[in-house]
């Protein structure tokens, strides 16, 4: 059984949120959280909401399904951040020119599964 959930729109850049993933694919769930709660990085926040909420989605599969959950058992099985929308921005600069401004958006994509042989 596994589970999904999606952040849309987070304004935090592609390139930042990508190194907060690139940590925790492929790890426990558990471990996951506690490495993204004592990251350092203001990524880790978005990427740690949207992967308590892929564990929330499979609590709630499970219950309907009438399986016994086990928050031990679940693993990322796929991450992935995709670019969102870009917001430009002008700033104004010397000699009455203007520079451009890109505020990047971020998609945020984790899906958890549990193990095959942890049933």
């Amino acid at each position: 059984m596994e589970a999904k959930a999606i952040a849309r729109h987070v304004r935090v850049t592609p390139r930042k949120a990508r190194r907060m993933v690139d940590l925790i694919r492929g790890k426990k769930a558990t471990d996951a959280i506690t490495i993204l709660k004592f990251a350092p990085q203001a990524a880790a926040l978005p990427v740690l909401k949207v992967l308590e909420s892929a564990i929330a989605n499979e609590r709630v599969k499970a219950d309907k399904a009438g399986e016994p959950f086990r928050e031990n058992d679940l693993y990322i099985k796929e991450t992935y951040v995709d670019e969102g929308v870009t917001l430009k921005r002008f700033r104004a600069r010397a000699q009455g020119r203007a520079a451009r401004i890109n505020k990047r958006t971020s998609h945020i994509t984790v899906v958890v599964a549990t193990k095959e042989g942890a049933r």
